[in-house]
């Protein structure tokens, strides 16, 4: 078995917001099946579907982002789930907006929600799939307003497109190697000339 869970926080207020792109990566992917029912338990929520013999998980943790491994920890317990059959969707902001890069394993850079995930698994082997959602051209202090808005209308057209390719990786990993979903789905968009402001090493978001 595998699981797939999408980061974000719950909430109508975060709904279209940077840091929700992996529950709109979830959104677009539950689309392609024809019963995307979601049954909330685990602190998520959930629905099981079968995708050529392989069973899979799709998953919308419901703990807020910063406790995002303690579904995560729940749900693979219970269905005995190794790390690498778990893939995580969550956003980047080191990557431009219209970016998509995948990976095996590797740190959180510094996201909260795949470091709570990481924490609670024990390990950084865990695959996942990175939405490009552009760096807060601010000081440090305002990085969560910047997480926790919308992207602007000009970059919406290039953040859909990558939300819909994300989707289509998670679906194609579910039956296929990781190498050849990367070498497929991995989108790269250049990055506006300009100094990136440097990371805080903590912020609530």
């Amino acid at each position: 078995m595998k699981l797939i869970a999408g980061l974000g926080n719950p909430g109508k207020e975060y709904r279209n917001t940077r840091h929700n792109s992996g529950f709109m990566v979830m959104d677009y992917l539950l689309d392609q099946f024809q019963q995307p029912i979601l049954q909330e338990k685990w602190n998520a929520l959930i629905t099981k579907q079968n995708v050529n013999g392989e069973n899979v998980l799709l998953m919308k943790p419901l703990t807020f982002m910063n406790r995002s491994g303690d579904a995560i920890q729940q749900v693979a317990h219970y269905y005995d789930i190794e790390p690498e059959d778990i893939l995580i969707i969550h956003d980047d902001m080191d990557l431009p907006v219209g970016s998509v890069r995948i990976r095996k394993k590797g740190s959180s850079g510094g996201q909260k929600g795949m470091q709570s995930i990481i924490d609670c698994m024990g390990t950084n082997e865990i695959p996942r799939i990175r939405i490009g959602v552009g760096h807060s051209k601010h000081e440090h202090e305002e990085v969560v307003d910047w997480v926790l808005s919308s992207v602007p209308k000009e970059e919406k057209e290039k953040f859909e497109i990558a939300l819909k390719v994300a989707s289509e990786a998670a679906y194609a990993w579910i039956n296929q190697p990781m190498e050849i979903v990367m070498a497929k789905y991995n989108l790269k968009e250049k990055r506006e000339k300009e100094d990136k402001p440097k990371k805080p090493d903590e912020a609530e978001s």
